[in-house]
């Protein structure tokens, strides 16, 4: 993996920007229980295909970690996703919608310590944003249905892209193939 002392320096400068805006590390069994409370009932898309639901709506279905991470900008510390070294095949889902964002197929180990990616499932399904937050210039990732934040994409990725899409375990649920979801 190309850039390895750089990946661990954003690693670390990440984690402590967390420290510093005071984002919580949340813990695996917290996570499960987001996945199970988004799991539980989709929102429905309106007539534009988007999801749009008041704030008061989205802490009332996400956990407070998800709801940071999601619909405040937030990030997780790195190596604490739940979602981290899964393995199993699937397709990893918007964690506020549903919606189909990455595919386990693409998930690579970038030594981040976030999932990585280098595709999305669909170029319809993530948006992309300026990032000029905290002193840095980024590339923000959202889900294009609710809007919710999954994490950053850099142009430093394995072939045959070259991206690497660092994204939120909170921001994501894993289904895995075969289940009846």
């Amino acid at each position: 993996m190309k850039n390895t002392h750089f990946h661990r320096f954003a690693a670390a400068f990440a984690m402590l920007v967390a420290l510093a805006f005071g984002c919580e590390p949340a813990s695996s069994q917290q996570q499960t229980a987001q996945s199970a409370q988004t799991a539980a009932v989709a929102p429905k898309p309106d007539k534009t295909g988007k999801v749009r639901l008041s704030e008061a709506e989205w802490k009332q279905r996400l956990s407070p970690e998800a709801f940071q991470v999601l619909r405040q900008k937030g990030t997780e510390y790195a190596g604490t996703g739940a979602l981290l070294k899964n393995k199993k095949k699937g397709t990893y889902v918007c964690g506020g919608c549903g919606l189909p964002l990455f595919s386990s197929a693409h998930k690579f180990d970038s030594g981040t310590g976030w999932p990585s990616f280098y595709d999305v499932v669909s170029k319809q399904n993530v948006g992309e944003h300026d990032d000029r937050s905290h002193g840095m210039e980024r590339t923000e990732v959202v889900c294009n249905r609710c809007d919710g934040h999954l994490g950053h994409v850099f142009n430093d990725g394995p072939n045959p892209t070259g991206l690497r899409y660092c994204i939120n375990s909170l921001s994501l649920r894993f289904v895995e193939d075969g289940s009846k979801e």
